[in-house]
């Protein structure tokens, strides 16, 4: 039987722009409060790549991270999970937690999966073998995961695509958010604390089709809301554009996620725009390639220059490694392939997004936020 959910009001603005659509708020979940604008570290796999859940708290201050259903759900599998009593408890980590449904790494498998009305069957990109993903199914996986915040089940669809097969998509996408709603609202959590379940807005860079599935999105009346499929290709004018159309449609008063996006400067025109939740692999998929985010903008470190730089990594300190170590050192660690040179680097460019997302906060409080971006910006986008 449908048990109607109660709503909690998790989120809560405290400050807006006076220049702009930019908000700081405050995220309420059973595993911590979480101030917006906020960033995210991926921990795909329950782990945030090559980094100790020590550094995460202390050198980064994550206060969310971010899971993926499909992969948790290969490996260690939804067995082990249940033994364990939920994610938090298998990976020792008591902050909040946001899992992705695994839509995206479905719809990235080209060759190996297949889209019904039903669902997405697909095959492992570990052994082989065939699988199946439901609306319901990966309700019931987050469930069993016990993220504080679940994804709903969507296609993203690639970019670039032709209007009738986004079309298409966007009406696949919808008819699976019923079946999630349903499925959510008749389960209840298996580990005593509150969920909260996001809608996906797809669409492509169609602007009609946003429209329709942002109003399919926000008809749903979750506690929160979500954008996908931008960050997948297309032109940097174009993502801020559909975020701007979208915006106009999703609740205000409800969090606004924009999903894989993306790097700082994407970050900053986002919550110019009203976005509060922002994850993406780069701080880390880059730091592992030695590119390092600062303030003053990006250092190739493998770049011969830097041999001999005795300087800190960022004399502005987002971490304690960003001081404690030199430029030389970490272009020696990084050049050499040594596994520390990843995580300094990791550790840094993670540090440094939070830190960002930290200030942009406080400007945004201050009332002084679109001022403060535009001059970051031109800061942001220079190669050191």
């Amino acid at each position: 039987m449908l048990r109607k959910k109660k709503f909690y009001h998790m989120f809560v603005i405290e400050s807006r722009d006076t220049e702009s659509r930019a908000r700081a708020g405050m995220l309420k979940t059973p595993h911590g409060d979480i101030p917006t604008p906020i960033f995210m570290p991926v921990g795909t796999c329950g782990t945030v790549k090559g980094i100790l859940q020590r550094d995460l708290t202390e050198d980064i201050n994550a206060k969310i991270i971010l899971g993926n259903t499909y992969h948790l759900y290969l490996r260690p599998g939804t067995k082990v999970l249940k033994l364990a009593g939920g994610l938090h408890q298998f990976m020792s980590w008591d902050r909040p937690i946001l899992t992705d449904s695994g839509g995206y790494q479905v719809f990235s498998l080209t060759g190996n999966r297949k889209l019904t009305d039903e669902g997405a069957v697909f095959k492992s990109h570990i052994d082989g073998s065939r699988h199946l993903f439901t609306p319901e199914n990966t309700v019931d996986i987050q469930r069993i995961i016990g993220a504080d915040i679940m994804m709903a089940f969507d296609e993203c669809a690639p970019w670039p695509c032709d209007y009738s097969y986004a079309k298409k998509s966007v009406a696949l996408t919808h008819h699976w958010l019923d079946r999630a709603v349903v499925r959510f609202n008749e389960t209840n959590p298996l580990w005593g604390k509150i969920q909260f379940f996001f809608p996906i807005v797809q669409g492509g860079t169609f602007d009609d089709l946003r429209r329709e599935s942002a109003e399919k999105t926000a008809s749903a009346g979750m506690e929160g809301n979500a954008i996908g499929g931008l960050s997948v290709g297309e032109p940097a004018e174009d993502m801020y554009r559909i975020i701007e159309i979208v915006n106009e449609i999703l609740p205000d008063e409800k969090p606004r996620y924009l999903m894989g996006v993306g790097t700082p400067v994407n970050i900053l025109e986002a919550i110019e725009r009203g976005i509060d939740m922002f994850d993406c692999v780069m701080p880390t998929r880059n730091g592992r390639n030695g590119m390092l985010f600062t303030s003053n903008g990006t250092i190739n470190i493998r770049n011969k220059k830097w041999m001999d730089d005795l300087s800190p990594i960022d004399p502005d300190g987002p971490s304690a490694v960003s001081l404690i170590y030199s430029k030389a050192y970490l272009r020696h660690l990084v050049i050499s392939g040594e596994n520390l040179g990843a995580q300094i680097a990791s550790i840094h460019n993670l540090a440094f997004y939070m830190k960002l997302v930290g200030e942009a906060r406080k400007k945004i409080e201050e009332g002084i936020f679109k001022t403060w971006k535009n001059l970051m910006i031109k800061k942001l986008s220079e190669r050191l």
